[in-house]
């Protein structure tokens, strides 16, 4: 079989089946999220950027796997076969990601150099308290700000892309706490619209009190909630990126000496709610339900990370010898 060559063709998120009129609103493209567009858009740039030519084949695909096996983790290798699949599907040509051949090398990949998926650190209840506390200790704009960022994204379960994108008409005061519509997230593309109910606490822990202090702090009553902080003022306009919640919990477990501090990120606040929340004895049911989660597997895995050492086989031998001597 020879090399295809390369023909001028735009990238996934220029194409569409239909020829579009210059007054149709563009669905085909928002029905897949941006983010997955331009990682898509990216693979194929590397793909291309590494010598891969396009319509690809079975035989230029097989070149580039080997050429990437042990640079790139196979998780990555397998999204840009998606993205190749992807391009050759929506252009009209042969899938060459089909092939046996190239499900067999990818599975060869995986065995060689396979690692695990790298997880967030999870923030257990203690360390969310300690932050709290630090924060609650200087009242300064930016650590009221990140106070009730850390508390509502924990105890709302919120990946980050759903917590900056909150807005202050989404809010709803009850005698209970506090009601929050999620217009849109990740498993909610429809945007179908889910309701995060978060209860009062107690001090250091209430998510209320601290999103209350956050209002009457920066004068917001509509618009995002969270937003950048500049000299000391708070955006008019923008809210805050979601990489920021990442850096801003990364900061605060550095200044606290948290052990691998580096590997906190904005999803270690939803993997340590649903870990501190089995730990406490809630039900999957309601565990699912406060994160909006829709698939068991998933917050499985988080419920398992927090009771390794509970019901331990191990233990019990062990508690046995120990009390044998």
């Amino acid at each position: 079989m020879t090399e295809s060559v390369p023909i001028p063709v735009p990238l996934i998120s220029d194409i569409t089946e239909v020829p579009l009129q210059p007054s149709d609103p563009p669905y085909w493209q928002v029905a897949t999220s941006e983010n997955t567009r331009k990682a898509y858009k990216a693979d194929i740039r590397h793909f291309i950027a590494s010598g891969g030519l396009l319509p690809a084949t079975t035989e230029g695909l097989l070149r580039y796997l080997n050429q990437q096996a042990d640079k790139l983790n196979t998780r990555t290798l397998k999204r840009r076969l998606v993205a190749i699949k992807n391009w050759h599907t929506h252009q009209g040509f042969k899938d060459p990601t089909a092939h046996p051949i190239v499900k067999k090398t990818i599975r060869g990949i995986a065995r060689t150099h396979g690692q695990p998926a790298e997880k967030a650190q999870i923030l257990s209840v203690e360390q969310l308290t300690t932050l709290v506390t630090r924060l609650s200790e200087i009242s300064s704009l930016i650590h009221i700000r990140d106070n009730a960022l850390l508390q509502i994204g924990f105890f709302g379960a919120f990946r980050r892309s759903e917590l900056v994108a909150i807005t202050w008409e989404n809010i709803s005061f009850v005698p209970e706490g506090i009601e929050i519509l999620v217009p849109r997230s990740k498993t909610d593309a429809e945007a179908t619209g889910e309701t995060c109910a978060i209860p009062y606490g107690k001090p250091p822990l209430c998510p209320i009190t601290a999103l209350m202090q956050w209002q009457e702090a920066s004068g917001l009553t509509s618009g995002p909630v969270f937003r950048a902080i500049r000299y000391g003022r708070c955006s008019t306009k923008r809210a805050m990126s979601s990489a920021a919640v990442c850096n801003i919990l990364k900061r605060h477990a550095i200044k606290s000496q948290f052990p691998n501090a580096n590997q906190y990120s904005g999803h270690s606040l939803r993997r340590g709610f649903a870990t501190a929340a089995s730990q406490h004895g809630a039900s999957l049911g309601a565990i699912m339900r406060q994160g909006r989660w829709h698939h068991e597997g998933t917050v499985y895995g988080y419920i398992e990370a927090g009771q390794r050492f509970d019901a331990n086989a191990a233990a019990s031998i062990l508690e046995q010898s120990t009390s044998n001597d």
